[in-house]
């Protein structure tokens, strides 16, 4: 049952429409999407697999996220950073993950920049969050969130800006979402955690 721009499920539940799709999602959508994140590995960790995911369902990427974490160590910059070329090859014949070069090149590429960071990844990405007051109004339909806001570019232009890689406004927004920057749940979706 579809109300205000929410689906409602089986349990009774209001959720976002993609939230309701497969097991998979219902559980990211009700227990991950929109909390916040910190720390530099697990930002790190989010910040690749956005990149995965370009061009991609994020279902795709959520499906091979144990993958992932088994592949890149767990998303530990310090180890990341040290990749050689041994480990590219043996990314590229992992069938655990997405074995596309440009990517694989880019996530170990971006741990060698986060790794060098004065500040940290957590200090860079959160000083984009946007500012609380004025409050964006909370989305009622899915075609009241934005793909790209001013902050995403931004966030984006500082990544590019400090040598990271496959991270445009589109992806950097959709981090933003995933890690509790902002909270596009919509308005009426039960996992809505900002005041509406």
């Amino acid at each position: 049952m579809t109300e205000g721009g929410v689906v409602v499920g089986p349990d009774g539940l209001a959720r976002c429409p993609w939230g309701i799709s497969t097991d998979d999602y219902v559980e990211y959508h009700d227990t991950e999407w929109g909390v916040p994140v910190h720390g530099d590995d697990a930002l790190f960790e989010r910040l690749c697999l956005e990149a995965f995911q370009s061009g991609l369902s994020w279902i795709t990427i959520l499906r091979r996220r144990e993958g992932f974490r088994a592949a890149f160590d767990g998303f530990a910059i310090a180890k990341v950073a040290e990749y050689d070329d041994a480990d590219v090859e043996r990314l590229l014949a992992d069938t655990g993950i997405i074995r596309n070069r440009a990517k694989i090149l880019a996530c170990i590429a971006n741990a060698k920049t986060a790794q060098d960071l004065p500040g940290g990844l957590d200090k860079l990405i959160w000083s984009h969050a946007p500012n609380p007051k004025p409050r964006r109004k909370a989305p009622r339909t899915v075609a009241d969130v934005p793909a790209v806001t001013p902050e995403s570019e931004a966030l984006a232009k500082d990544l590019r800006k400090k040598g990271f890689k496959f991270v445009g406004p589109t992806t950097a927004y959709a981090m933003m979402q995933a890690c509790g920057l902002v909270d596009d749940h919509l308005a009426a979706c039960h996992a809505r955690r900002m005041p509406r």
